[in-house]
């Protein structure tokens, strides 16, 4: 997926246990459980305070920590941090916006889900009361109802400068996120069948909106991003199982098999079938083609899967 429901949720729930957001299956997950740095602010960053909403998510907390990096003054916003931030409670939105030059803005749970457009436009409204002068949108590629809620917030922004970073499915899933119980049991079952997705390194993509918080020359963009080549599920099963040193297979089944798995977690009914659904929507293969856009935002190519995998086994992601 995009960073969709699955992959590129940054879902924050105000601990240090990263997201499930962008396209990652977020909640679900949980309840399974399934640009560079430098001293010193950069030349040419702009001044100001930067809020990253969902702080405390696999996208946010790298965010975060390129921010800090460069000498950018951040709010880190969660549900339960010093700088409180709930997606379902718009009450405290202009207390965390109050002051900040741009936000980084990560939805909880899904651009997708019913209610992601109201709560963007509200977003949009409120951040443009309190002076914020840019956003940069995480967004799923190749997702129709992610795109009516990215023009919610465009709607609503403006005189306020608005990127959008759509992003492939998180190679992180694999390490960090829903996927790793199946990587470490050795089955990795999802609805992908046999498409092929450019998964995207998060490093890439928090290198991106680093990019675009702090430069010039990125309002009104979209950018899609991808990794550098497209893998079927069975694919980056066998790279996971390499690095591993086990092997991991990908067992692939059905939507509304899926959708029954998830509700025998315990993920209430009609959520489960959004879920299944939706994956059959950015898996039928409209997702596949690669693009340069990583490389026209940060000058290098993004890193391939099996480097990816080669690194976060050398880390330790997959010796539970």
């Amino acid at each position: 997926m995009t960073e969709n429901a699955f992959a590129r949720r940054d879902d924050d729930n105000g601990t240090n246990n990263d997201e499930s957001g962008g396209r990652g299956v977020g909640r679900v997950a949980e309840r399974r459980a399934g640009a560079g740095a430098g001293g010193g602010a950069a030349e040419g960053t702009a001044a100001g305070t930067v809020l990253v909403t969902s702080g405390t998510g696999k996208t946010g907390r790298r965010v975060v920590e390129r921010l800090t990096a460069l000498g950018v003054p951040v709010r880190s916003g969660s549900r339960r941090g010093e700088v409180p931030f709930d997606w379902q409670d718009a009450s405290g939105w202009a207390a965390a916006l109050r002051g900040v030059r741009a936000a980084y803005v990560a939805y909880y749970p899904d651009l997708a889900v019913p209610g992601a457009a109201e709560a963007m436009a509200a977003f949009g409204r409120t951040a443009a009361a309190c002076g914020v002068r840019g956003v940069v949108l995480l967004s799923g590629r190749g997702e129709p109802q992610a795109a009516v809620a990215e023009e919610a917030l465009r709607g609503a922004a403006g005189t306020m400068e608005v990127t959008v970073v759509r992003s492939a499915f998180f190679a992180q899933n694999f390490s960090e996120g829903p996927l790793l119980d199946g990587v470490l049991g050795g089955e990795v079952v999802f609805p992908a069948g046999t498409s092929a997705e450019p998964f995207l390194d998060l490093d890439d993509l928090a290198d991106v909106v680093v990019a675009a918080l702090t430069g010039e020359g990125h309002a009104g963009a979209v950018y899609e991003l991808t990794g550098p080549r497209s893998l079927t599920f069975a694919e980056a099963a066998g790279e996971l199982g390499r690095a591993t040193g086990r092997p991991v297979r990908y067992v692939p089944v059905t939507g509304p098999a899926y959708a029954s798995m998830l509700e025998e977690f315990g993920v209430f009914g009609p959520e489960a079938e959004f879920l299944a659904g939706l994956f059959a929507t950015l898996l039928d293969g409209h997702n596949t083609a690669t693009t340069d856009d990583v490389k026209r935002v940060l000058g290098r190519e993004p890193k391939a899967f099996s480097v990816f995998v080669r690194e976060a086994a050398g880390d330790g992601a997959w010796h539970g």
